[in-house]
Formats: structure tokens, C-alpha cells, sequence
């Protein structure tokens, strides 16, 4: 580990790796290769276009695009000028696009063609944004940007409780917050995980993950850490994603089983070499059995179950191949395994605090040096989730056995997990409320087949109104990203409530996952 062995930020991580191996290949991404020397350079002529804009430490960049290696390059050089790079989420909409941007009060924003239209129609709702740079495609300007200026060798003097990256995770507010992941959180993950997955500078990861994702950017920085060579890919497509893994004989990949469940239904996936995986990582949703029993027969001896969220930089707990293949321990392929290298975890009541008895459901409460600097802007929401000894609390309920395994049971904060997306039922009621025929609503997830679960709307129509669900699905969607959306409506005549007038939710579910082997992961 000769690039990371010392390092205490990124900037010497790269440094590290163009000096001991300047020739190797470093990412690939359409096509075309770079090695660490070229790739070094590449970052250091960003952050003198940084500094050329007059962007100074503490100032935010923002990227909406598909995957691209520029958006690695961005974060990079953030990290050596004392920027931060906030990767927005492309799959939200325009309005919730707009609230992140200016939450982060980006002053540059980088756009891939895919939604130069949509930022032009936004633009005058950006007032921090100076200057929008389009990366890639026939009106690409970003290479121009950076091949105007000499690579720079100066570096800001990072703390390791610097923030360089800035990703975007749902609030119990309804409003989105931003994670300022550090670089001590982001090294601390990247070694705890390749001490227990093998990476390795010989090792070729596959991101097929978005970036705006942690398991798209923490995976990737987590290879860089490691001096592997990246393989991207610009959408996680299951058949070129399986496809890349035979051609380049992918060492170390991360997918949701959303994507895995597609894999199966690939013509001719069986019959692909998938020899040279040695470990590949799954979670962020749920996973129905069904489709572990067949991914475990396309991919045997190798699948990891990981838990983990974006104030953490990732993965804290991992059930790992041995746990998947023991026919006598099935139970264990509904847990979310145990906690990785440098990672504690332990079950506390969410009301008192106070630690509970082994295999007693409370809530989980997470602590490692991975931890988040905490959330941008919000001095009182960091407040409410980290405690003043650096405990975590995910908002998540479950328990732990009596052998260690972590089963994540519950979302104490309401949250769905839809194919690997985070969602908080309080940014659909925030919107839902809003519309003249509903007195009152609540959201709540429901089984699918296909994505673990999804959002469903329960209704109660205001005084004198008729709920028209087609209706009410259309309001939605012109307001809220396509995966957030409910697919479906339930009218009451009241919502269930306790005597403080907090609605049961868990009244709600119920009849629906009654008889199911409820896994969150």
C-alpha cells in the first residue's frame, strides 16, 4: 500500500500512487484508459481551473450528470484546493434539483448533456451559480476548462475533518441534507473494508453505482485508496455490467439487488465467466429471497451483504460468503451480518439512549472513525443524530443475536428503501398535503417484487372533497422524482393514531407484510 499506507488525505494518495506507479492504469471509462501519471495531472490542472474561477476553501462545486470521470477528477481536486464537490442526485426532480444545488450554494455546476435542458430552464433559479459547465458530449466544454491551465502543485493543508465531498441523503423534514464526508471518514472506510474485501492494488472494481450515491463515490475512492484500476460505467445496465465483468475480469463490484434481480433475467447470463470476482457487495435494499437463492448460483462463494449509510462513508457491517453458502444457518441470509473492521454497533432504546439486551429490538446506533462531519448547514439536525461520543444514530431499528449477526428489522425514521434509494414518506406527505382533495395522508412502503418495496399513499379526502388517485399520482410526479412517487393510492375515513395524535404507521403496513420475510439491508 505504498500510496495509502501514511496518507492522511487525498490529495497524497494520489501522490503516492503517481510517484510508485505512474505507468499502471488508474480508471476506464468509454473506451479509454488512464494511468495514475495521467490521471495525477488531470486533477492538478482541475484545481487550477478551481482556483482560476476564484473558487476558495469552503466554496462548493456541483456536479448533475451520469457517471463520468470527471466527476472523480472534481472531488479530487476539491480535496487538494479545500473545495467540496456536492454530486446531486440525477434522478430527482427539478424542484428538488434546484433546493440541492442552492443548499449547497454551488458556485460552479457541472451538467452532462443528458439534462442540459432541464438546467437551462432552472438557471434562474441557481442565484449562487456563476458559471455552468457541460461535460461530455458534441458541446463538451469541461476539457477545454482544465487544458487551459498548467497542473497545479499547490496543495491547501487539509484537516482531516475537512469536507471534500458532499452527498445528499433524505431528511425526516422532507428537505434532502447534506453529508460532509471528510477525509478522514472517507480513508478510515476505505481501510476498514479493504481489510476485510480484499482490495488490493492488483484489484480491478467495477462502478456501476451512481456517484451521487455512497456506493457509487465512497466505492470508488475506496479503489483509488487501494491504487486499484477503476472500470466505470456510465449507467448500472445489467447486461453490460455482467458483460464488463467477463471482459475485464473484475475483481470487486457493488450492486443493489435491483440490478441483480435484472441480471438474472439476461439472456445467456449463466453462461458467462465470472471467475475472476473476488467479492462482490450488494444492500442498500432489500433483497427477496428468490433472487439471492439465483444470484447465489450465478455467483457462488463471493456475495457480501453490506449495511451501511451515508453519514458512515458506506459499508459498517457485512454478512459475508461462508454466512451465505451454510444450508444449516439460513436465517443468517436475512441479516445484515456483522460489523466490519474499525466499526461498532450496538442496539439502544431510541428513547432513553440506554443499551438494550442481546437480541432486544431498539434502535441502531452506529460509531466509527467513518463518521460524517456532519450535516452542511444543519448545526441542529448533526446534533440530533451524533452523540457527543461519536455514536451514530441511523434512525434504523433492529437487533442483534446472540452470535453477533445485526438484523435490521425496522426504519425507527419511516424511511423506504426502494431499489437502493432512500425515501422519506415525509417528502411525499409534504407535497401530497398540498393538493385541495386530501385532508389528510400518510406514506408508508409496501411490498414489490421487483424493488424490495415502494411507496404507497393513504388518504383521508378533505371536507366536501372526492380523492381521484389518478389525479393525485399526476400531482406527484410533476413535483417529485419518478422513484419517489407513490404507485398507489388507499382512501380512509381516518388514519389510525395513538392517544398524541402521532399516526401508527405500523397499523398501516401491517396487512400488507403480513406472511413476508420483511428484510431491510
Amino acid at each position: 500500500m505504498t500510496g495509502s499506507a501514511t496518507a492522511t488525505d487525498f490529495t497524497a494518495i494520489i501522490a503516492g500512487w503517481e510517484a510508485s506507479r505512474p505507468d499502471a492504469p488508474a480508471i476506464s471509462f468509454g473506451g479509454t484508459t488512464r494511468t495514475w501519471s495521467e490521471f495525477a495531472r488531470r486533477i492538478r490542472r482541475n484545481a487550477a481551473a478551481q482556483r482560476a474561477a476564484g473558487l476558495v476553501p469552503g466554496d462548493r462545486v456541483a456536479v448533475l450528470d451520469l457517471n463520468h470521470p470527471s466527476c472523480l477528477e472534481l472531488t479530487l481536486a476539491c480535496a487538494q484546493v479545500g473545495t467540496a464537490n456536492a454530486v446531486v442526485n440525477f434522478r430527482l426532480a427539478p424542484p428538488e434539483i434546484v433546493y440541492v444545488i442552492n443548499d449547497a450554494q454551488a458556485r460552479v455546476l457541472f451538467v452532462g448533456p443528458e439534462f442540459a435542458g432541464a438546467v437551462a430552464q432552472m438557471r434562474d433559479k441557481l442565484p449562487t451559480v456563476e458559471q455552468v459547465i457541460h461535460v461530455g458530449g458534441d458541446g463538451d466544454e469541461y476539457e477545454a476548462w482544465i487544458a487551459a491551465h498548467e497542473p497545479d502543485d499547490e496543495v491547501h493543508p487539509a484537516a482531516p475533518g475537512d469536507c471534500f465531498v458532499q452527498l445528499y441523503t433524505s431528511g425526516t423534514t422532507g428537505f434532502p441534507k447534506g453529508a460532509m464526508l471528510t477525509h478522514s471518514g472517507m480513508l478510515a472506510h476505505s481501510a476498514n473494508v479493504m481489510a476485510d474485501f480484499d482490495v488490493d492494488a492488483d484489484s480491478r472494481v467495477q462502478v456501476a453505482m451512481p456517484l451521487f450515491h455512497v456506493g457509487g463515490t465512497s466505492y470508488a475512492l475506496l479503489a483509488i485508496t487501494a491504487g486499484a484500476h477503476i472500470h466505470m460505467m456510465r449507467l448500472p445496465d445489467p447486461a453490460a455490467a455482467l458483460e464488463m465483468v467477463e471482459r475485464e475480469r473484475i475483481t470487486h463490484t457493488f450492486y443493489v439487488p435491483a440490478l441483480m434481480a435484472a441480471m438474472l433475467q439476461v439472456p445467456g447470463a449463466a453462461e458467462r465467466d465470472y471467475s475472476s470476482i473476488r467479492a462482490l457487495s450488494y444492500g442498500a435494499s432489500p433483497m427477496p429471497l428468490p433472487v439471492m437463492r439465483g444470484c447465489l448460483a450465478l455467483f457462488p462463494g463471493v456475495m457480501h451483504q453490506v449495511y451501511g449509510m451515508t453519514e458512515q462513508c458506506g459499508v459498517v457491517s457485512s454478512l459475508g460468503p461462508e454466512d451465505h453458502a451454510d444450508p444449516a444457518r439460513e436465517h443468517l441470509l436475512i441479516s445484515a451480518g456483522t460489523p466490519i473492521h474499525g466499526v461498532e454497533i450496538e442496539i439502544r432504546d431510541p428513547a432513553t439512549g440506554e443499551a438494550v439486551p442481546t437480541g432486544e429490538p431498539g434502535e441502531i446506533w452506529v460509531r466509527s472513525q467513518q463518521l460524517m462531519g456532519g450535516y452542511w448547514g444543519k448545526p441542529e439536525a448533526t446534533a440530533a443524530a451524533v452523540t457527543a461520543d461519536g455514536w451514530l444514530r441511523s434512525g434504523d431499528g433492529g437487533h442483534i443475536d446472540a452470535e453477533g449477526y445485526v438484523y435490521v428489522t425496522d426504519r425507527i425514521k419511516d424511511m423506504i428503501i426502494s431499489g437502493g434509494e432512500n425515501i422519506y414518506p415525509a417528502e411525499i406527505e409534504r407535497v401530497l398535503a398540498e393538493h385541495p382533495s386530501v385532508g389528510d395522508v400518510a406514506v408508508i412502503g409496501v411490498p414489490d417484487e421487483r424493488w424490495g418495496e415502494v411507496p404507497k399513499a393513504v388518504v383521508v379526502a378533505a371536507p366536501g372533497a372526492s380523492v381521484d388517485e389518478a389525479e393525485l399520482l399526476t400531482f406527484c410526479r410533476e413535483q417529485l422524482a419518478a422513484f419517489k412517487c407513490p404507485k398507489s393510492v388507499d382512501v380512509l375515513e381516518e388514519l389510525p393514531r395513538n392517544p398524541t395524535g402521532k399516526v401508527l404507521k405500523k397499523d398501516l403496513r401491517k396487512p400488507y407484510w403480513e406472511g413476508k420475510d420483511r428484510q431491510v439491508v
